[in-house]
């Protein structure tokens, strides 16, 4: 599992379930929502009260949180089309998809709560793995 604490749950809830389509797995309103998103890794969202009560405080040192999320899709297609769902769901577009030295093709948003997510295409051995292992290629 993945646990983020964000400060708005419904907040969350809009920008993921009614902006970017995804089913909750798992709900309690107001406190926890967790969404499926591989067959054994589970992102969760918890409420930044809930989290703090069960976890401890959280260091408020502003900036942005110290790790980023990725979604990665099977073309640079796909990348694109993730991306616009994310900035018309109310993501703020941090850097727009383009080709990578790398050999990919990527981009980056954030959430309501500032996490970053890349959106990514990486046409090398471990992206095509994963693409394959999720059923994508």
């Amino acid at each position: 599992m993945i646990t983020l604490a964000v400060a708005d749950l419904a907040a969350s809830r809009r920008f993921y379930v009614d902006g970017l389509g995804w089913e909750p797995a798992f709900e309690v309103p107001g406190e926890v929502m967790f969404f499926r998103v591989a067959p054994t890794v589970v992102l969760s969202l918890w409420s930044r009260a809930g989290f703090e009560a069960e976890v401890g405080p959280l260091g408020d040192g502003g900036g942005i949180p110290p790790l980023t999320l990725a979604h990665n899709m099977p073309d640079a297609d796909g990348v694109d089309r993730v991306m616009r769902d994310a900035v018309a769901a109310g993501a703020q577009l941090i850097r727009p998809a383009r080709q990578r030295e790398w050999g990919g093709y990527s981009g980056y948003f954030a959430d309501p709560d500032g996490f970053r997510w890349e959106v990514a295409y990486n046409p090398g051995p471990l992206g095509v793995e994963l693409m394959r292992a999720a059923g994508l290629v």
